[in-house]
This record gives structure tokens, C-alpha cells and sequence, in this order.
């Protein structure tokens, strides 16, 4: 059975995450809720979850010694797939603009800013559900791409350097990207575990890519 390392760092969402990974897996993989750093270096695949500042979360991860060098590890050279929930996907950026500059784990070069709006009618932060526009055949987007929504809450995006590493946008005042995609780790704007059925399947999905 394979072994999936939801990284513990403090994040708001981990449980909800968990519930939902144990959920999608129907006893095919073993949900692992972990911050060691060896049991995240082997791991077949990988989630991090996140909710919050950026700044905040950054910090909280960095102070879990050796679960960062863990995921260099198992995503950059074993190239274990990887899902980036939230701010989890934020982190995988150069830079947070939120409260100052801060770098994020640079897999990515982007950075993740404030959205704004051009609709006086439609509210930051953008909460609740939406669909998306996806731009990628990745499996994990079959449903939102036939019209799914998803469940948003957040004030901040990840803004890409290149085009190509944007997986899925979606419009709310403006079009901003809510998923990238990169070789075997990609990253959802949008929580997979509030979004009902359709939540599910993207994380079944992700239990089965074979990127």
C-alpha cells in the first residue's frame, strides 16, 4: 500500500485534510500525518496543507527541522508527487508579498500578491464557490473542468513568471491562476477537502497520478 505524508507544520486545515485524503483513498493508501523528515523523504507521495498568512506559514514549516531538505528530497530528486493545498501551493513560490517580502520554497518562480477585483459587487477575500477554467489535462482537474465547482477562501494568489506552469484559472472580478502544475508537483488554490464530491475525486485523483 502506498504511503501518503501529510506534512504537520500547525496549519488550520490539516485535519479536514486528512479526513477528506483518508476519504478519497477508500483504503488504498495509508494517510500519514508526520513532520519526521524520514518518513517524509520515503514517502510515495506527498501533501501540504495551509491556511493562513503566508509569512506564517513559511515560518512554521522552516521550524520543523528537516522536513523542508525532506521534501527536496523525495519531490526534487526521487520525484515523488506532490499537492499543495492553499497556502500549501503558495509556499511553492519564489516570494509572499503578504506583510513584506518572504521567500517560499522557489519551485516555482512566481509571486504570490493580493487579488483585486474590477467588480465593486464582488468582495477580497474571494470565499466561496467558483468554478474553474482549466488549462491543463491533469487528471485532478477532470471534474472542474466539466463545470465542478470548488470552494475558495483566500486573499492572496500565486502569479507565475511563466504562463506554462498555470494549471487552471478562475474569475472572480478578474482572472487570476487557482491551480500550477510542474513535472510531478502541483498546487490547488481551492480546498479539495470543503469542495463536497467534487473535493474527493481531485484527491482520488491525485492518489492515482502517475505524472
Amino acid at each position: 500500500m502506498q504511503s501518503v505524508a501529510l506534512i504537520d507544520y500547525g496549519s488550520g486545515n490539516l485535519r479536514s485534510a486528512e479526513k477528506a485524503l483518508v476519504r478519497a483513498a477508500a483504503g488504498t493508501a495509508n494517510i500519514v500525518v508526520t513532520n519526521d523528515p524520514d518518513t517524509v523523504a520515503k514517502a510515495d507521495r506527498i501533501v501540504l496543507p495551509g491556511v493562513g498568512a503566508f509569512a506564517a506559514c513559511m515560518a512554521a514549516l522552516s521550524e520543523r527541522t528537516g522536513v523542508i531538505e525532506a521534501m527536496n528530497v523525495a519531490v526534487m530528486q526521487r520525484g515523488a508527487p506532490f499537492l499543495g493545498i492553499c497556502v500549501g501551493m503558495q509556499l511553492l513560490a519564489s516570494r509572499g508579498l503578504e506583510f513584506g517580502e518572504t521567500p517560499g520554497l522557489g519551485w516555482i518562480d512566481a509571486d504570490v500578491r493580493k487579488i483585486e477585483t474590477n467588480d465593486p459587487a464582488l468582495k477580497v477575500p474571494h470565499m466561496g464557490w467558483n468554478t474553474l477554467d482549466a488549462v491543463s489535462d491533469l487528471p485532478m482537474l477532470a471534474g472542474p473542468k466539466a463545470g465542478e465547482p470548488v470552494y475558495f477562501t483566500h486573499s492572496f494568489a500565486m502569479f507565475p513568471q511563466d504562463s506554462a506552469d498555470v494549471a487552471a484559472y478562475v474569475d472572480h472580478g478578474g482572472r487570476f491562476p487557482a491551480a500550477v502544475l510542474r513535472n510531478n508537483f502541483a498546487g490547488v488554490q481551492f480546498h479539495p477537502e470543503k469542495s463536497q464530491a467534487a473535493g474527493l475525486k481531485i484527491l482520488a485523483s491525485f492518489l492515482e497520478w502517475r505524472p
